[in-house]
This record gives structure tokens, sequence and C-alpha cells, in this order.
């Protein structure tokens, strides 16, 4: 079974963060969140969201993912953070699955690991980034990347993951649990 880490700092986007963790776990994935800082991470709109553990408890090397929610304010953070960058440089050179969706696009550019891949995010914030070009995809898999644009495609973010990692049977059975339209 893969495991999965979802890093979580102050000002993340709390669908993008919930929403993944959610429909993975329902996937039977083992999801662990990770603060960035130990205690509760306070998310963009106030939420207070409880991490499994802290990042420097965590042992991203026994993770067969790492996904980045969104939110500039937790993006900000992400991106100051060198453990983070570094395990972004690490998972990417070894081909080891990494996810982000909306603004977390920002972390990705910073650990150096955009270019030359095919990706997305919230649009707007590929202005902030130079020597990229965001796809208009809601989700874009490359290699093993994978991105999504904000909190109204993070289902489909989930989704695609499960899909990647277990099975699209697994992830077309998630969606039809629940209730969502389409198939992958």
């Amino acid at each position: 079974m893969s495991r999965i880490l979802i890093v979580l700092a102050e000002g993340c986007e709390e669908m993008e963060a919930v929403i993944a963790m959610d429909v993975l776990r329902r996937a039977g994935l083992e999801t662990v969140a990770a603060g960035l800082e130990p205690g509760v991470v306070t998310a963009s709109r106030g939420t207070k969201l409880c991490p499994d553990c802290a990042w420097n408890e965590a042992d991203p090397g026994a993770f067969d993912m790492l996904i980045l929610p969104g939110g500039m304010g937790g993006a900000e953070r992400l991106c100051g953070h060198e453990g983070v960058l570094e395990t972004l440089r690490a998972f990417d050179r070894d081909g080891t699955w990494i996810g982000a969706i909306c603004a977390a696009a920002l972390v990705l550019h910073r650990a150096g690991i955009l270019t030359g891949k095919r990706f997305t995010c919230y649009p707007g914030i590929e202005e902030k980034m130079s020597g990229v070009t965001r796809s208009a995809e809601p989700v874009v898999v490359d290699r093993h990347l994978i991105t999504s644009q904000g909190p109204g495609t993070a289902f489909e973010f989930a989704l695609r993951i499960i899909a990647e990692l277990h099975s699209p049977r697994k992830a077309d059975e998630v969606r039809r649990e629940l209730l969502l339209g389409g198939a992958l």
C-alpha cells in the first residue's frame, strides 16, 4: 500500500488539504499529515487542522508521495523551508511521486523541479515564476508529478492520485461512493 505525506503549513488552503486527506484515506492509502511546525495549523480561512505529526518527526523517505496543498500563506512558508525543498529535489531526482495544488506550484518552482515539466496551478500564480508555462487543464500528470488548479479541482486531484498510485478502478469506486459525476 502506498504511503503519502501531506505537508500542512500555516495559511494552507483547507479544502485542498482536507479533501486530499479524506479522499486518499477512503481509497485505503495510508495518508499522514505533517505540520511544518509542531501543533495545530491555522489554514487560510481560519480552520484549525490537527496534523498527525510535525515535519521534523516524519521521515519523508519512508513515503511514496509528498503532497503540498496550496494557499498563498502556506506556499510562502513551504518556499522558505529548506527541508521541504530538499525533499522535493530528492523525490524528483528519484522519480518519487510529488503532488501540488494551487499556489503550491511556487514551492515546486522554488525547488527547481518544474523546468521541462507540464504542470498547472491557480491561474495567475505562474506569473510569479519564470521559465515555465502553466497548462489550463484542471489536473496535469507529467511523469511522477501531479498538479492541480485549486479548491474546485481538489476532488479530481485526489482521484487522479488514487488512479496513479492504486488503480483507475479504485479511483472510479471512490468517485461513485462520493457521488461525484464523470469518470477518469
